[in-house]
């Protein structure tokens, strides 16, 4: 009962946070923390707090913490912000990049992203959210909470309390500011699409580009014929590319340090590579921002048109990436076979092995029947290959409600029982968002 009232204070704390706004800023004094905020064309809350006083103990609630000190002058450090679209506005405002970028990212937060680790497209460079991420503020079952906010690239005091807390859905504790790192802006962006002749292809295409362009590679997509067709379908007026004489189209992204002469010169010898190798038939570089979003709005619009297509079984997969031509064309083939008719939906993220690996009713099927009559038949036969092939039923989707008594069967049975250790030390009576992660 009393960590129940704890927890209802905490929650309380968390709404005055918000109708407060207070924000944390690392200069020494709140007029020049106020000057530096105004000087980098970030919003000026009506309190400021120092660090110094977070120092001396005083409270800090702040879900905006944000460094102007640190996010004006020095590109490897540091911005903390609460709100995914007005943080990396303020970012770019003030010349750096927060690099998130997923499919949600016009209406997701900070908060969510870090509870459930997200990916998203840039992960072949800057990983996913956790490694995004330098500190924590956290709300414990208990009611009290952890100030890890400091930023630090090193500090082995102890367990990694931040990374325990990231991805674990809200399960152990209740983030309430984060600090997040930034990068300078790229100097040039550039986007490509390829047609690849196979998965294997594009498995050999993403390494030439890793060659050939280093971090400059920010972006590696693959998405299947069947996929695109569904957007060309659906979308016609986004003019798909490229897609129906290859089974395979690549969506590819170039970030230069230098400029776009350097940028472009880069993509054209990797894509004259890649053809000369037979890594790539076809090959089409954006000549302005306007066609590289318009190349992107397709990729982002698969998952539209396949929900216009109707009702789906969709599957978050990670699998190396070296083994992904075999998983694809071995479970393909397994599934054509015990499901006749089926359609492929396969796209995603292969630079850092994430397939969103989505089945298809077969043509003039009812969705709704076909997920009531084979939704576990087939949910049961792609993971017993994923896991046949070494990787994770949910790369970065997590757990939740729905994969939760799945787990068990695919989860080394050692980690279930630390998982399940360390929920009841920081939660022993189940009260942060039971049912999820952990039956």
């Amino acid at each position: 009962a009393h960590q129940t009232v704890a927890l209802a204070g905490a929650i309380e704390l968390l709404h005055s946070i918000v109708d407060d706004i207070w924000t944390v800023c690392t200069s020494a004094n709140t007029n020049l923390g106020r000057a530096r905020l105004e000087a980098a064309g970030l919003p000026v809350p009506k309190h400021l707090v120092t660090a110094n006083h977070v120092e001396r103990g005083k409270p800090h609630p702040d879900p905006y913490l944000l460094g102007a000190e640190r996010l004006g002058f020095a590109p490897e450090d540091c911005v903390v912000f609460e709100d995914a679209i007005a943080g990396a506005a303020a970012a770019e405002a003030a010349g750096f990049l927060f690099p998130l970028s997923l499919g949600a990212e016009g209406s997701c937060t900070i908060g969510g992203n870090l509870g459930t680790n997200a990916g998203g497209t840039q992960v072949v460079r800057y990983g996913n959210t956790r490694e995004l991420c330098l500190g924590l503020e956290v709300v414990t079952a208990q009611g009290e909470v952890w100030h890890g906010l400091s930023g630090l690239r090193k500090d082995n005091t102890g367990y990694d309390l931040r990374n325990l807390m990231i991805g674990s859905e809200g399960t152990l504790g209740i983030i309430t500011a984060a600090t997040m790192k930034l990068y300078p802006q790229p100097a040039a962006q550039l986007t490509a699409w390829a047609a690849v002749p196979s998965m294997q292809a594009a498995v050999q295409l993403l390494g030439l580009a890793h060659q050939r362009l280093g971090p400059g590679l920010t972006g590696f997509e693959v998405m299947g014929q069947f996929a695109l067709g569904l957007v060309d379908k659906h979308y016609p007026q986004l003019r798909v590319p490229l897609w129906k004489d290859t089974p395979w189209c690549v969506l590819l992204e170039n970030s230069d340090s230098e400029n776009e002469q350097h940028a472009r010169s880069q993509f054209e010898a990797l894509l004259e590579a890649a053809m000369e190798q037979g890594y790539a038939s076809d090959a089409v570089v954006a000549e302005n921002l306007t066609q590289a979003r318009g190349l992107w709005h397709i990729r982002e619009s698969i998952t539209l048109a396949q929900a216009q297509e109707g009702l789906n079984i969709k599957h978050d997969i990670s699998i190396p990436v070296s083994r992904i031509p075999a998983f694809v064309a071995e479970t393909d083939a397994l599934l054509a076979r015990e499901v006749p008719g089926v359609r492929m939906v396969d796209f995603g993220h292969l630079g850092d092995g994430n397939l969103h690996y989505n089945v298809q009713a077969p043509e003039g099927v009812d969705g709704q029947t076909f997920l009531r009559e084979n939704e576990e038949r087939v949910n049961t036969l792609v993971f017993d290959q994923v896991t046949k092939f070494d990787g994770s039923i949910s790369a970065e989707h997590g757990v939740g409600e729905l994969k939760v008594g799945k787990l068990p069967l695919y989860k080394d049975p050692t980690a279930l029982a630390m998982m399940r250790a360390v929920k009841k030390a920081l939660d022993p009576q189940n009260l942060l968002n039971p049912g999820r992660v952990l039956a």
